[in-house]
């Protein structure tokens, strides 16, 4: 354990380079099993690669799911965490509750508890034992043989014993983003308006659960984006879109015409779920006066963000989803068990992966 620090409850003692920064900022984590005061290590059985990393990799690597694998495995072992060193980016992991260390605030867990990380694994000590054997390198779910250690402040939830834990696993990875949207909607509604809403790369896993969101929190209208026909039409017949368009978020104006095409008007809300870059001036573009632009993407550029609407004079407001809300596990799980529509999109997209 690093000598540079006591016991922190966000893990400060477990930074090994550089030193003063928070695990999220640090080069290099020591993952070793051994446990300290608030620490909780759990046997990792799958990790849930963040989609902008997992795009990065494979299209590094032009989809040799070999390299993807090695790649990864090289980054756990030099960094003792999962964080992509282009993106930035992580991912979330299911795995058992193995032990609870002393004075641990944990007080909800048991040994032996299935549970899901509720925090990114950019900032989770972690070692694999497999060397990742099991995973082709072709999906964002990684069959994994492992250990995390958690610390005081990481949040962590029980998987619900109603799904099966790789449905969950997918619901958790987004789960910020449909509760950070139903408070924004909400908050159009108290003020007597009820908003428009737009999400960008809506047959998706955080784009499915935030159009849910969005009508569930009385928006007037949803219209849902995607690139492609097939994924236009899953989105239809799930219907939870008022309007379904397609549109390539990386082209502004076109963006823009499909969105003011769909609602006669800009929307008074945008919500960016895709996982490519080059989306921040359509989101802006796609907003109307006053708006509020909400990005859940880590391919999302924010200074190319904020210079953009900058440059376009745009009055909006930008908020940055950072997979945190309260109650948000609770939301994105009521709405997977509530909603035909959100079901029926993560089931086809797992089982199209091989993982259902």
């Amino acid at each position: 354990m690093s000598d540079r620090h006591p016991v922190s409850p966000v893990g400060l003692h477990r930074v090994l380079e550089p030193h003063g920064v928070l695990p999220q900022a640090a080069w290099k984590l020591d993952p070793r099993p051994e446990l300290v005061d608030g620490e909780v290590r759990v046997r990792v059985r799958r990790l849930n690669l963040d989609a902008a990393s997992f795009r990065q990799l494979s299209d590094k690597h032009h989809g040799d799911g070999d390299k993807v694998r090695a790649e990864v495995l090289d980054i756990v072992r030099t960094r003792g965490k999962m964080q992509n060193p282009v993106t930035g980016s992580g991912g979330m992991l299911v795995g058992v509750v193995e032990e609870i260390g002393p004075n641990s605030h944990h007080h909800e867990l048991e040994v032996g508890d299935p549970v899901t990380t509720l925090v990114s694994l950019t900032l989770t000590p972690l070692q694999v034992y497999d060397d990742l054997r099991d995973w082709d390198g072709l999906t964002e779910q990684v069959p994994c043989d492992g250990h995390a250690i958690l610390f005081d402040r990481t949040i962590v939830a029980k998987v619900p014993s109603d799904l099966d834990s790789t449905l969950a696993m997918a619901v958790m990875d987004v789960c910020g983003a449909p509760a950070l949207t139903a408070r924004v909607v909400r908050r159009y509604v108290d003020a007597g308006h009820a908003p428009t809403v737009a999400v960008i790369g809506g047959a998706g896993k955080s784009g499915s659960l935030s159009l849910a969101a969005a009508r569930r929190a009385q928006a007037k209208r949803t219209v849902g984006i995607v690139p492609v026909v097939k994924e236009a039409e899953a989105l239809r017949r799930s219907g939870l879109a008022d309007v379904v368009t397609l549109a390539d978020a990386r082209d502004p104006v076109g963006l823009a015409d499909a969105i003011h095409g769909a609602l006669g008007e800009s929307a008074d809300i945008v919500v960016v779920c895709v996982d490519v870059p080059g989306c921040e001036h359509g989101a802006i573009l796609s907003c109307g006066d006053g708006g509020t632009i909400i990005f859940f993407s880590m391919a999302t550029s924010f200074s190319t963000a904020a210079l953009g609407a900058e440059g376009l004079a745009a009055d909006v407001t930008m908020l940055i989803g950072n997979g945190f809300t309260p109650g948000h596990a609770e939301l994105a799980f009521d709405l997977l068990r509530s909603e035909p529509g959100v079901a029926q999109l993560f089931t086809e997209r797992l089982v199209g992966d091989g993982h259902l």
